[in-house]
C-alpha cells in the first residue's frame, strides 16, 4: 500500500492559500505548498519541532462571493508531524513543515474539500 493509498482525503499542490501560523512565541504569515482536508504542507522561516502544537488561520476563497479576493477564514489547531530544512548552495533557505489538523469542524472540512474539488 502506498502513502497515497492510506490518505483519507485527496491532496492537491496549491501554493496560493495564505496562512497565519502561531506557535505561542512565534507568529508568521506564509502560504500553503499543498493541502487536504486533514492537513497542510507549508514553508516557514525557522525550524518547528515535530509534535509542536500550532494555531492556524487559513484564508480560503469564499465560494458564495463572486469576488475571488473575498476570503473565508478557517481557524484550526494542528500538530507538526514532519519538517525538514530546505538547503540551497549549503544555506538553509526555509523549512518545509507538514501540519495535521486537530478538531477541524465538519463545516470547515467540507469547505476545504469543496475548494480542493474545484481546484483539482
Amino acid at each position: 500500500m502506498t502513502k497515497e493509498d492510506r490518505r483519507s482525503f485527496p491532496r492537491i499542490n496549491d501554493d496560493a492559500l495564505t496562512l497565519k501560523l502561531n506557535l505561542g512565541d512565534y507568529d508568521t504569515m506564509t502560504h500553503t505548498l499543498n493541502i487536504s482536508a486533514s492537513g497542510i504542507y507549508c514553508k516557514v522561516d525557522r525550524e518547528v519541532p515535530i509534535m509542536s502544537r500550532v494555531k492556524l488561520m487559513l484564508m480560503l476563497p469564499d465560494p458564495s462571493k463572486n469576488d475571488k479576493d473575498v476570503k473565508s477564514v478557517i481557524e484550526v489547531e494542528g500538530v507538526v508531524v514532519r519538517g525538514h530544512p530546505v538547503i540551497i548552495d549549503g544555506v538553509t533557505k526555509h523549512h518545509d513543515v507538514a501540519i495535521f489538523f486537530e478538531n477541524l469542524s465538519q463545516k470547515n472540512r467540507e469547505a476545504i474539500s469543496n475548494y480542493i474539488a474545484k481546484k483539482g
